[in-house]
């Protein structure tokens, strides 16, 4: 089931420093970036093995999941705050604001046999 963590942030007067340090439940193997947005919908998949941890660095987005018991969507708008999409979450993200900038971990490397296409049926 997705849930959102919280990631250590240090604040003082020079700004914000946010650490992605032993908090993820899986060893980070890929890291990717989706910025640049128009109103399309990314996403529309889930996986067979891989975990991902989703953190909206600049900007917001949403993020709607399935994993076939419960569905839920969130609005990821904070750097400190990271989604965790569990293998078999069907997932799309979409409400990219212009700026937005969501940063992906993920815990395989691209492998696109590992994809499932196909959502869950309602």
């Amino acid at each position: 089931m997705a849930k959102l963590i919280d990631l250590r942030t240090f604040t003082d007067a020079r700004g914000n420093l946010t650490v992605v340090e032993k908090v993820l439940p899986f060893d980070i193997k890929r890291v990717f970036y989706i910025y640049g947005v128009d109103d399309s919908i990314r996403g529309g998949h889930r996986h067979h093995k891989t975990i991902e941890a989703a953190d909206c660095i600049q900007g917001s987005c949403k993020i709607y999941y399935n994993n076939n018991v419960s569905e839920d969507v969130f609005e990821i708008n904070n750097p400190s705050k990271c989604l965790i999409l569990e293998r078999l979450d069907w997932q799309t993200m979409y409400d990219f604001t212009k700026d937005g900038i969501l940063m992906v971990f993920a815990s395989k490397y691209f492998d696109s046999a590992d994809y499932i296409f196909e959502p869950y049926n309602k």
